[in-house]
């Protein structure tokens, strides 16, 4: 008996084709590539459908989109042609990964990135782990504006407002010396945009922490991670930029992310103790696109605005001191609006403690190691260092040749401070100044007080900058 096998007959369809004709080209595309290549970003594409001339795929992220429409459509396209030549075009759209905790990290330890469920800066505990960062103190209703800072808190805010990127505000880059307010209005950016636009993702993270991430992910070999993390937001913040000065590795790859994010119009904000010109040991291509956007300065502040800001504290506190008292911390406390926050709040602390009414007397018995530190003569170079913060150069140019006017004229208000705070001549002055011979230093003199007669702004600067080094 003969058994006759007929064959069997397999019938596929246009959805069985597609997919092992992508399965095909997928692994041409792992071999011509290599595994890692592949692992990270040609894996991330997810088949949909084939209809119509039409190719279409997911991903899980804009960045990954992007780079894999930069880098392998094209190759794709033409390995698919060669299995139906009737494939015209590529479509890849986003579709995020789901995930029950958050839409971009899991933990605290990454970036402040996120948007929480709440549209108030106290509900962070309800909302997404990773923006417990953020100090919910920070917001612009919290900020005390005065002269030195209003122009930082006008960027701030037009930047945390605009519902789009404006090409003139990015980067917003907000610099100024150490307690001025830079960091408060980071956080009040990133809160002012979690409540009004929830929907756009804001990553904050201090310059250290950017470091410590990547170097983390060189470590872990898990460095597309990283990119991914900050180059698929709509707001990147980045706190102490200078921190990053010198490290080249750290550098190159801000570098990279920083034109990825304002290549697709995404708002980059930063803040320094220095301006983009003055940081040293940062890469020159760096330097120049720091300055691209809106650079702000954060003055010190003057003694106006150190009384608002202590009265404004004691609102929020709900507390009431005697009005001298605030005065006597405004003037002595000028070094930065933390130390004098700090003043405050240990003024206040032990009267409550110790059940004693704030008094001027208390208060001086209080902080008397605070102030015993600033008891002490004033030298020619603690006049250099504080007109340096106050008009942001840097002390080099203390004794620098330089004669543009944003230094020239520091470094007169300088000399001009010298001679009235010390015994030096004005011979010895000029040696100070890199050797400036002793008319330089008389003209300098002549020419502050000229201008302290004619312009009153600039006499009151100078005026508290006298009160700051003599406390």
């Amino acid at each position: 008996m003969t058994l006759l096998l007929q064959p069997k007959i397999l019938e596929y369809t246009t959805e069985d084709t597609s997919s092992r004709t992508w399965l095909a080209v997928s692994n041409s595309l792992k071999k011509e590539y290599g595994e890692e290549t592949f692992k990270s970003w040609i894996s991330k594409l997810d088949f949909v459908s084939c209809a119509n001339g039409h190719l279409d795929f997911t991903v899980p992220t804009r960045f990954i989109r992007d780079w894999i429409a930069t880098h392998y459509e094209k190759r794709l396209l033409k390995l698919w042609r060669q299995h139906d030549i009737n494939i015209k075009k590529i479509n890849i759209t986003v579709e995020p990964k789901k995930n029950p905790n958050t839409d971009i990290v899991k933990s605290s330890e990454r970036a402040s990135i996120g948007t929480p469920v709440s549209n108030e800066p106290n509900a962070a505990e309800h909302a997404n782990t990773s923006i417990t960062n953020l100090d919910r103190r920070f917001t612009f209703e919290n900020f005390v504006v005065g002269k030195p800072n209003e122009l930082a808190y006008a960027a701030a805010k037009a930047v945390a407002d605009a519902g789009v990127v404006q090409a003139g505000s990015n980067p917003l880059f907000l610099y100024g010396g150490v307690g001025l307010g830079k960091t408060h209005l980071m956080h009040a950016i990133a809160w002012h945009i979690n409540k009004n636009n929830p929907k756009r993702r804001v990553a904050y993270l201090s310059a250290e922490k950017y470091m410590y991430q990547f170097v983390k992910a060189l470590r872990n070999k898990d460095i597309m991670s990283f990119k991914e993390q900050f180059r698929s937001v709509d707001v990147l913040m980045v706190d102490d930029v200078q921190f990053i000065c010198g490290k080249d590795s750290t550098q190159e790859e801000f570098f990279h992310t920083f034109n990825e994010l304002i290549d697709n119009n995404r708002q980059i904000v930063i803040s320094c103790d220095r301006s983009p010109s003055d940081l040293e040991d940062m890469e020159e291509r760096i330097r120049s696109r720091l300055g691209w956007g809106l650079v702000a300065d954060v003055h010190s502040t003057t003694y106006e605005l150190r009384i608002g800001i202590l009265q404004s504290k004691l609102d929020q506190m709900n507390i009431s001191i005697p009005k001298n008292v605030v005065e006597f911390l405004a003037a002595k406390i000028s070094s930065n609006v933390r130390e004098l926050e700090g003043a405050l709040n240990k003024v206040i602390a032990h009267s409550n403690l110790i059940g004693r009414e704030v008094t001027l007397e208390v208060t001086k018995e209080i902080l008397r190691d605070l102030l015993r530190s600033n008891e002490r003569a004033v030298t020619i170079e603690d006049i250099q260092k504080k007109v340096s913060e106050r008009f942001n150069v840097k002390v080099s140019d203390m004794s620098s040749s330089r004669r543009l006017r944003s230094v020239s004229r520091p470094r007169q208000v300088a000399m001009y401070l010298s001679k009235s705070l010390t015994q030096r001549s004005f011979s010895e002055i000029g040696k100070k100044f890199g050797g400036k011979d002793h008319t330089t230093v008389m003209h300098a003199v002549k020419k502050v007080e000229e201008l302290m007669s004619i312009d009153i702004e600039f006499g009151e600067d100078i005026r508290l900058l006298k009160r700051i080094l003599e406390c």
